[in-house]
């Protein structure tokens, strides 16, 4: 994930191409702070995000291995989209609703495939709680996959007609754009 050169004076303005699209995450910077170790709730984590703290936090064990530290970045930095973003919020909770009503399995990463297998019909019925951190987590995990294209990883499960309708989505609502984070 490599920013794009952009003479734009707009500060705090990160620019990625996505095949002939560029995508814009215009904001505040956003510290970034490598620790060992990390947990939340008592589970190993890759990163934490404080979005009211505008910080990322991601295990120093990343500074070993781009690829991974390139795709965990990129999800935590989706977490500013989606909190910025009640359209895109809004549109990517019809796609899903759509791949539910088609039973399809799967997800493009690990923080959306658990929560999505302990999601219950009345979750998606009343937009709880937990299916809306479902959603989330199924968003940054897409976008990030969608943002470095990343087609083969161990925690991609999403079949690739669903991959495909949510590479779509990304298209539409998402490259191409100046996303506030």
């Amino acid at each position: 994930m490599r920013p794009a050169t952009n003479s734009s004076p707009t500060a705090g303005l990160l620019c990625f191409k996505l095949t002939n699209a560029t995508i814009e995450f215009i904001g505040e910077a956003i510290p970034i702070e490598f620790r060992p170790n990390l947990r939340a709730r008592g589970s190993e984590v890759h990163a934490s995000t404080f979005l009211h703290r505008r910080l990322i936090i991601l295990d120093s064990a990343l500074l070993r291995n781009r690829p991974e530290r390139e795709r965990i970045l990129a999800h935590e930095i989706f977490h500013f989209v989606w909190w910025k973003a009640p359209a895109i919020r809004a549109a990517y909770a019809d796609r899903i609703h759509q791949e539910f009503a088609s039973g399809i399995k799967g997800e493009m990463g690990w923080s959306a495939e658990w929560r999505k297998l302990e999601l219950k019909p009345a979750d998606l019925k009343h937009h709880t709680r937990r299916f809306r951190d479902y959603l989330c987590e199924s968003f940054c995990d897409s976008s990030a996959c969608l943002l470095l294209r990343i087609s083969r990883h161990p925690e991609i499960t999403l079949p690739a007609r669903a991959r495909r309708a949510r590479r779509n989505f990304f298209e539409a609502y998402v490259a191409g754009r100046r996303l506030k984070i």
